[in-house]
């Protein structure tokens, strides 16, 4: 039996056709406006898998770089104050060498004594630095100033540590720990760096010349010495934990370099093969509209096209 062939039956073969040519030219044109060569999961399900795998990876590795940046203000933060700090202790042992010697008056040490306070102060207000709105040396109570102006030398505080993730099950710390160095003061009688300077100011004011002389040129020598030495330790510690995490920067950002990359030869587009390929399409398109324009009424095919 001959199936009979109608008009009807070849436009719509011809219509369908055409509407799968003009499908295909529209995926690229979609491709070619987005760049990406996945522009929804149907198009590559294996891709759109791997696509979504290296995007998560993608946002881990930066954000541990924000970390990582995080903490390297935080530390830069806390190496500048301990390096006025030291700055501070210089003058202070330059004014107790000169204020040692026999030679030096009660006015001229009571000079002096006046300075030492307020190097003290000084002191406190570096240790009182903060980051971003956080005090770098509070410990976790990044909220309170560690220590108070013009107040008590008692540590405000905890001992607690600030980290920063910088990898899988990778911590750094990142506050610095000046109550091992300032102290609480003389009230604690702690030996350390507030209750040195006390001490230092109470023996420039002492009226016995040769008593407080002997103190200034040797215990409270020793004990400044000993100050400057616990600072320097600091100061190295800082200084090692910068150079970890411009390290872990440095190996971050070419992880992040090579999963960009990754990630780009999965879902993104070949300009080039595209641009190519839709060309290809739209000449394929146009000879289909002209071939059917022959079959069925142009009329229908003008109004399609």
């Amino acid at each position: 039996m001959t199936m009979r062939i109608t008009t009807n039956m070849v436009a719509a073969v011809t219509l369908r056709d055409l509407t799968q040519d003009f499908s295909s030219l529209s995926a690229l044109q979609d491709k070619l406006s987005s760049g990406k060569r996945i522009t929804k999961p149907s198009d590559d399900p294996y891709g759109t898998s791997r696509a979504l795998g290296l995007s998560g990876d993608l946002a881990g590795l930066r954000q541990y770089q924000s970390n990582v940046d995080d903490g390297s203000s935080w530390l830069s933060t806390s190496d500048t104050a301990l390096s006025k700090i030291s700055d501070v202790l210089q003058r202070a042992r330059e004014l107790l060498v000169q204020a040692g010697s026999d030679s030096s008056g009660v006015q001229s040490r009571a000079a002096i004594a006046d300075e030492i306070d307020q190097l003290t102060e000084s002191v406190k207000q570096e240790a009182n630095v903060q980051y971003a709105g956080q005090y770098v040396f509070s410990g976790t109570a990044t909220t309170t100033p560690p220590y108070v102006q013009g107040g008590t030398d008692a540590y405000q505080g905890d001992a607690g540590t600030v980290t920063r993730a910088i990898g899988p099950g990778v911590q750094v710390q990142v506050n610095g720990d000046v109550h091992s160095l300032l102290g609480d003061g003389q009230a604690a009688n702690d030996g350390k760096l507030l209750d040195t300077l006390r001490d230092i100011a109470d023996d420039l004011r002492n009226p016995n010349q040769t008593a407080g002389g002997a103190n200034l040129r040797g215990t409270d020598l020793q004990r400044l010495d000993a100050s400057m030495d616990t600072l320097n330790g600091l100061r190295a510690d800082v200084g090692a934990r910068l150079n970890r995490l411009s390290l872990a920067g440095d190996r971050l950002q070419t992880l992040e370099g090579g999963t960009t990359e990754q990630l780009s030869e999965v879902q993104d587009a070949d300009i080039a093969k595209t641009i190519t390929d839709y060309s290809t399409q739209q000449a394929a398109y146009d000879a289909a509209l002209r071939a059917g324009a022959h079959i069925v009424q142009s009329s229908l095919l003008d109004f399609l096209r």
